[in-house]
């Protein structure tokens, strides 16, 4: 084993509000008293604009994507009452502010003894702001390599993620071990000769079985 790939989301750190999406400045909506079949669709559509348009490089760029985001929840959802100045303030949030993001309390120092043992990666599904988030930890110069889905305009499973990760690496895929919340992308990771693991943190609300799984990364 010479190098070492990590998701971000639920593997290195988590969101503040317990939401991807909906920051602690979306708390003053009252999402309980909208039917939750109308919510689930408004997010729904709401989420394909994203993915749909996830090829960006910029942060900036990102603040336009979620303002465009929000701003079809609010036409979706008038019940909830959201201006355009609360749009703006919103997606403004979600975008540059980084007390959004906790990270676990093992990264920096389990982070730290990897990397002078292996060569470490990123390959996760997120924005531009990631870079600076993890510069605001502490832990960004720890990674050589960062394969993020919004710079290749696809997400985890899609095989352009891992080849993409494989070649930034410069280590042939058997020698990498990836680790990953989602079982689907570690099976997707297998199919392309990367050895993978699980981590299944006791606060992530998606609970799965893997052959190969831990809780911490002090466990690696």
């Amino acid at each position: 084993m010479k190098g070492i790939l990590f998701d971000i989301g639920w593997t290195l750190n988590y969101p503040a509000s317990g939401d991807w999406m909906l920051t602690s400045k979306c708390g003053e909506f009252d999402f309980a008293s909208v039917p939750r079949e109308k919510t689930a669709a408004a997010f729904a559509e709401a989420a394909d604009f994203l993915e749909k348009n996830h090829l960006i490089f910029t942060e900036e760029d990102e603040y336009e994507r979620f303002r465009h985001f929000y701003a079809m929840l609010a036409n979706a959802l008038p019940e909830l009452g959201a201006s355009d100045a609360q749009i703006d303030e919103i997606a403004y949030d979600r975008t540059y502010n980084d007390a959004n993001y906790i990270f676990y309390d093992d990264v920096y120092s389990e982070l730290e003894r990897l990397a002078g043992k292996y060569k470490l990666g990123i390959i996760s599904d997120t924005w531009p702001s990631a870079k600076r988030i993890l510069k605001s930890a502490g832990v960004y110069d720890f990674f050589h390599s960062f394969t993020l889905s919004c710079e290749l305009g696809v997400y985890k499973p899609h095989s352009r993620m891992y080849e993409h990760a494989v070649t930034n690496m410069r280590l042939p895929p058997k020698e990498m071990l990836f680790i990953d919340d989602c079982a689907d992308n570690l099976y997707a990771a297998q199919a392309h000769g990367i050895q993978t693991g699980l981590i299944c943190r006791s606060n992530n609300p998606r609970k799965q079985n893997y052959s190969k799984m831990i809780t911490t990364l002090t466990e690696l």
